[in-house]
């Protein structure tokens, strides 16, 4: 079951009521966790990775609304900060189903599926015409939080950053196979934890601690090509240190 903040968001507790209810949604995180883990041979994409990629998107999106930073359905759609909630949440259970369908490629299978099923979820909380102004804003959402893709809106830059997060300890999004040795599998186990906190000079600052320097590459090839490629690069700040037993070793702070 997806647990997140409601935090007093009505609507989003509607949503996160349908979602617990959809089981057709249940079997998608679990074919994607197939498709994945079992016949790829690379880590979890299901309902554990979900989780971790919503309660990021959540705590990203409210030091944002804190800072004054304005939601894209805000500024286009005239909707309001509850409603860019829904959206991140939502496109947090979306972003990887078509994995269901194949690991290669598979922001494009999720747009695939995601456009019945986005519909499905907040037609039992919208009415036109934010159902499908939303809608249209989850898509986007989804398609963007590829490395490569160009977001544009901040919901969408909350979500790529967001997926990017869950590396902790072998949970690295740059795939690699299970056993094997090499830069990718060695740097994936030494992220030891990944905090999201408000940050001093910009909104947000993501404190990465690693258990050896290897770690360093799942900051620069995943987490800095995502954030550099979204709406968050501005106002996003990475603090990695390695913790050994009797120092912290600040690498760096990186501000893009």
């Amino acid at each position: 079951m997806l647990k997140v903040p409601s935090r007093h968001n009505e609507r989003l507790r509607q949503l996160l009521d349908a979602i617990h209810a959809d089981e057709e949604l249940a079997q998608l995180y679990r074919s994607a966790n197939i498709n994945a883990v079992d016949r790829s041979g690379i880590n979890d994409h299901g309902e554990v990775h979900v989780q971790i990629v919503a309660n990021a998107a959540l705590r990203l999106l409210r030091l944002l609304a804190d800072a004054g930073i304005e939601p894209s359905v805000v500024t286009d759609h005239g909707l309001e900060a509850s409603d860019a909630e829904v959206l991140v949440v939502l496109a947090a259970c979306l972003h990887d189903i078509g994995i269901a369908v194949h690991r290669d490629d598979h922001e494009r299978y999720s747009l695939i599926l995601a456009y019945t099923k986005a519909r499905q979820l907040l037609s039992q909380v919208y009415p036109e015409p934010a159902l499908t102004a939303l809608v249209c804003d989850t898509l986007h959402a989804i398609i963007a939080h590829d490395a490569d893709q160009r977001c544009l809106t901040l919901e969408a830059g909350v979500v790529k950053v967001a997926d990017a997060l869950d590396m902790t300890q072998g949970r690295s999004r740059i795939p690699f196979e299970a056993g094997s040795v090499s830069i990718h599998s060695v740097s994936a186990q030494a992220v030891s934890s990944v905090a999201i906190e408000r940050g001093e000079e910009r909104p947000v600052r993501v404190v990465i601690k690693l258990s050896n320097s290897a770690g360093i590459f799942q900051v620069d090839e995943l987490l800095k090509r995502k954030l550099s490629n979204s709406t968050l690069a501005p106002y996003v700040e990475v603090e990695a240190s390695v913790e050994g037993d009797e120092e912290r070793k600040l690498i760096g702070i990186y501000r893009l």
